[in-house]
């Protein structure tokens, strides 16, 4: 199967979640991906579970589809080889602060004047021309800035985090996305470019997507917010014996939920009957619903609804995702062996090329795993490769035993 980037080199000196998110996707795509890590490895390395060092289950999920080459930048050695790859690569991805990158001697101007038609790819906390430009960010920070914790406090006075690295991950795709584009825009015309993108902007520009609202018109017809969707009222709607969301929009959906709620006298409400009408008194219309809804169990809630074909599904817990009757159908879960830490499941991506997925081509690689085959690829001998070994420059490639799982 020819994959959408076969035959590109994209050079990964990413970290943590937000740049691994977007690394990941163009080596599912068929990119061979170089992870560039310090001799230390990844921060997510060593989060979570593992077992066998530096092998922790976060990186595990994040880093399939890669090689792995440690090489330290602060060596003359380590930069000279960087050089080396900069020549060949068709993308140059990281996530320093710019002025830490600069100090490195990597700066765009100087890594596009060794490559002119290389995409190089900063992926940072601020766009370069704003105020907030070279200051550190996580995804704490940023759903803090975006608006993300203020939806939550409008929907019920708490100041609250999405309990996921939510930013990280939607910014690692964003990423990809533009890095693609630039990737096309370098194949037709044969120059590179400089892409930044930047977490603020980009989850501020998701954010406001639909909360905006009200503030799109100059001047505002009042505030910021989504009413329906931070109505406190909006939550997974209770059952006789738990939970489901179920989502009726248009007039007729909601006409036939309330015939299958028994309540016609709400199919004829007045407050009820058009999207307008609903908007205005949301918080009684969710107040409602979750009323009805506790007298069916969620079971023949969902045979009703899904016979009404209004939207809805069961609410499952993190680990019920995995037994999802939908995702074991298509597969979504992979089982797969890793040479070093054994029985594995990693999921798969949203992708299916002509109704096939993205191969794992590389499972995620021990640190330093491939160094001495790509530091052999860009014409090292094995006494250089040795001689780096020695001096610090890069580490021996080693496989841990083969863990039982």
């Amino acid at each position: 199967m020819m994959l959408p980037l076969d035959g590109m080199r994209v050079l990964d000196l990413t970290t943590l979640v937000f740049g691994p998110v977007a690394t990941q996707t163009l080596g599912d795509m068929g990119a061979d991906v170089i992870k560039i890590e310090a001799p230390d490895g990844d921060a997510t390395r060593i989060l979570g579970p593992m077992r066998s060092p530096k092998m922790a289950a976060m990186f595990l999920t994040l880093n399939r589809n890669k090689r792995s080459l440690v090489l330290d930048l602060k060596t003359p050695e380590g930069k000279q080889i960087l050089w080396q790859l900069i020549a060949d690569a068709d993308a140059f991805v990281h996530n320093m602060r710019p002025q830490k990158m600069a100090a490195l001697g990597f700066d765009e101007a100087a890594v596009r004047q060794h490559n002119p038609r290389l995409v190089y790819a900063g992926l940072y906390g601020f766009g370069a021309a704003g105020i907030y430009a070279g200051e550190p960010a996580y995804d704490d920070v940023i759903q803090g800035l975006s608006g993300i914790v203020g939806a939550a406090m409008a929907r019920d006075g708490k100041a609250s985090f999405v309990p996921m690295t939510m930013a990280d991950k939607l910014m690692g795709v964003i990423a990809a996305q533009g890095i693609l584009a630039a990737l096309i825009k370098a194949t037709r015309s044969g120059q590179g470019c400089c892409l930044e993108t930047a977490m603020f902007e980009g989850m501020t520009a998701f954010t406001m997507a639909d909360h905006q609202y009200r503030r799109v018109f100059r001047p505002a017809d009042g505030g910021a917010g989504y009413e329906r969707v931070t109505s406190p009222h909006r939550q997974p709607l209770p059952t006789a014996d738990g939970y489901i969301c179920a989502l009726p929009y248009t007039d007729a959906q909601f006409q036939r939920f309330w015939l299958a709620a028994e309540r016609a006298d709400l199919a004829a409400d007045q407050r009820f009957t058009s999207y307008r009408d609903r908007q205005e008194n949301i918080d009684a219309l969710y107040a409602l619903m979750a009323e009805v809804s506790v007298t069916k169990t969620t079971a023949e809630w969902l045979q009703s609804l899904k016979a009404q074909e209004i939207p809805c599904g069961p609410v499952n817990s993190l680990d019920e995702v995995f037994d999802d009757p939908h995702l074991k159908s298509v597969g979504f879960f992979r089982d797969v062996m890793h040479p070093s830490e054994g029985a594995l499941t990693l999921p798969d991506t949203a992708f299916q090329f002509d109704g096939a997925s993205l191969p794992i081509r590389e499972m995620p690689p021990t640190l330093g795993q491939h160094g001495s085959e790509i530091l052999a690829g860009i014409g090292y001998t094995a006494a250089d490769i040795e001689r780096f070994i020695d001096q610090g420059v890069t580490i021996a490639p080693s496989m841990p035993a083969a863990v039982e799982a």
